[in-house]
């Protein structure tokens, strides 16, 4: 299975979707994540809907939908369903809570578990997956927090997404996602060192080389390397940005 190129919409919130499409057509990529905050905001079908026809329209595909559900107890999905549906995408992007996974008291983490768990069943109910942001203020940050809570979860439509964790070192962030690449169906691709810092991706190369030839190698890869983030939120940094990913990524092919 090959990875698609991509581009997470939230890397340039401040331009309209036409004009994202545009850009990321110009780049040779392939597939955008739509996010809610800006772009699509869940419930609005009708704008999704547009935004699907741009997208499509360019010879691109919508990926996913990055949603900011959060499991809270009283949290609506459907909504989000609804805009992912208009969208034309079978993946939402979800966040597990708003705690890190050692902070949760057995309370919280139960309930999160127990409305992810519904979650899932009504997106699989739409044919529709979800798929968790792998991110400190969740209690899916670590390897083992994602391993736990998509146990717990017990559902086939639940998968993860991947991205380096804020400080690790490069073994350190691919000894990560090896821990979890069976279960990830997507990978945010940044690079911030030492710590929140933007860097162009080529400044990790070596990271992202290793990841590209990690990935490749699985039966199963993640279906998508999503471009998140770039420094000082330039525009004119997709072109080169996305051919240093399509390099790693024809590299890792052959």
């Amino acid at each position: 299975m090959r990875v698609r190129p991509g581009l997470c919409s939230v890397t340039f919130r401040q331009l309209a979707p036409d004009e994202i499409v545009a850009r990321a057509a110009d780049a040779g990529l392939e597939v955008i994540e739509w996010g809610g905050d800006v772009h699509v905001p869940p419930g609005d079908p009708v704008r999704a809907a547009e935004v699907a026809r741009v997208t499509t329209e360019a010879g691109l595909s919508v990926c996913s939908y990055g949603s900011y559900f959060r499991a809270d107890a009283d949290e609506s999905l459907t909504p989000i369903l609804d805009s992912a549906e208009a969208l034309g995408t079978d993946r939402v992007r979800v966040w597990a809570g708003r705690v890190d996974s050692a902070d949760a008291t057995p309370q919280e983490y139960d309930r999160i578990v127990a409305r992810m768990r519904d979650a899932a069943a009504e997106a699989a109910d739409r044919g529709i997956g979800l798929a968790l942001e792998y991110h400190r203020g969740t209690v899916a940050d670590t390897p083992d927090a994602v391993l736990r809570l998509l146990a717990e979860v017990g559902s086939r439509a639940l998968t993860t997404y991947w991205q380096p964790s804020v400080g690790a070192p490069d073994a350190v962030a691919l000894a990560e996602f090896d821990a979890i690449a069976a279960h990830t169906s997507a990978v945010h691709v940044f690079s911030w060192w030492p710590q929140a810092e933007r860097l162009r991706l080529h400044e990790r190369e070596d990271l992202w080389t290793r990841l590209a030839a990690a990935a490749s190698a699985l039966s199963a890869p993640p279906r998508d390397a999503l471009i998140e983030f770039v420094p000082d939120d330039d525009p004119a940094l997709l072109g080169p940005e996305a051919a240093t990913l399509l390099r790693w990524l024809a590299a890792s092919d052959r």
